[in-house]
């Protein structure tokens, strides 16, 4: 009889664990991951969610989607996550945030943008965003400013620079911010603006006419081989070319000048962890980066011939020889 009692007692036991567990399971907060790029930091958010407790597969779920390098295909999977009913939407960028904000107004959005998401209308204000956007943005007059004051350093005489760009609101602001540090450092801005792959021989053509002498790139999410091409003509044409993309140097380009990914990526996870334990993203101040990365090519450098002056390699984080 007392072996009959164990029994039962040891069956209803294990019921309650495995009711337990799926219970468990059914309560992983589901994270959707939206991203232009075809190699986004995605690794450091992760490790940034592992050290707050969270695993994917376990007490989270996941939902990465990525347009790899093909911009109009972001509304379709902004789209989709709003479908599968996730609990968050973190968006990789100006471009993701702004349709991610398109989709919903109710799911919480945790955003990095190196664009005003003011300006965007994707929040009220960095200390109260207000509605369901917050994150981390840049101010693109400073960033614009500092590619500027970049270029200036290494190129003195410079006066005239092309700023290759993709169509966009994003790209509008980023322009308009950059005006006012342009006149202070009495430089020219040539915008020349880029709608997908196949205007790249034209806007090639327009920045040789101008006669430039820096080109500031802002390709973003179109695809690496686009950026890789853009990086091809400022070698030909000895042209030194700066860009706030991640793979410009890694594709041969001279200079980035970006906030650090890994550090925003970290950030992004203690958001994702503020929303997930209660709090309303319009009560979280949007926080703009604190840690920049100063990436320099010398081998590119080499190739222009371009001297870059040693108090602009003493502040570098990275030197690619």
């Amino acid at each position: 009889m007392k072996n009959i009692v164990n029994g039962v007692v040891l069956g209803a036991l294990l019921f309650f664990i495995a009711v337990a567990s799926d219970a468990q399971q059914l309560k992983a907060a589901r994270i959707g991951y939206l991203t232009p790029a075809d190699s986004p930091p995605y690794q450091a958010f992760l490790q940034g969610l592992r050290e707050l407790g969270y695993i994917d597969g376990n007490n989270i779920i996941i939902e990465y989607r990525s347009a790899t390098g093909k911009r109009e295909r972001l509304n379709d999977l902004a789209n989709e996550l709003v479908r599968l009913k996730v609990d968050i939407i973190v968006a990789d960028g100006a471009g993701p945030s702004v349709e991610a904000k398109k989709a919903t107004s109710t799911i919480p959005i945790v955003m990095t943008s190196n664009s005003d998401p003011i300006g965007l209308g994707l929040i009220a204000s960095l200390a109260h965003p207000g509605g369901n956007v917050t994150g981390l943005a840049s101010l693109t007059g400073e960033l614009g400013g500092k590619l500027l004051e970049l270029l200036k350093e290494i190129v003195p005489r410079l006066d005239r620079v092309a700023i290759l760009r993709v169509d966009g609101r994003t790209n509008d602001l980023f322009v308009k911010d950059m005006e006012e540090p342009a006149r202070a450092l009495r430089v020219a801005l040539i915008p020349v603006v880029v709608r997908g792959p196949g205007d790249l021989d034209g806007a090639f053509r327009n920045i040789t006419k101008e006669k430039v002498n820096g080109l500031v790139s802002r390709l973003g999410p179109l695809a690496p081989a686009t950026n890789k091409r853009a990086v091809e003509y400022g070698i030909k044409n000895r042209l030194p070319a700066v860009s706030t993309d991640r793979d410009w140097v890694d594709n041969g380009g001279l200079i980035v000048y970006a906030a650090d990914q890994n550090t925003r990526q970290r950030r992004v996870a203690a958001y994702v962890d503020k929303i997930l334990k209660g709090a309303k993203p319009g009560d979280l101040p949007v926080e703009q980066p604190t840690k920049f990365e100063l990436v320099i090519n010398l081998k590119a450098a080499k190739q222009i011939g371009l001297t870059i002056p040693p108090n602009v390699l003493a502040r570098a984080d990275r030197v690619i020889k």
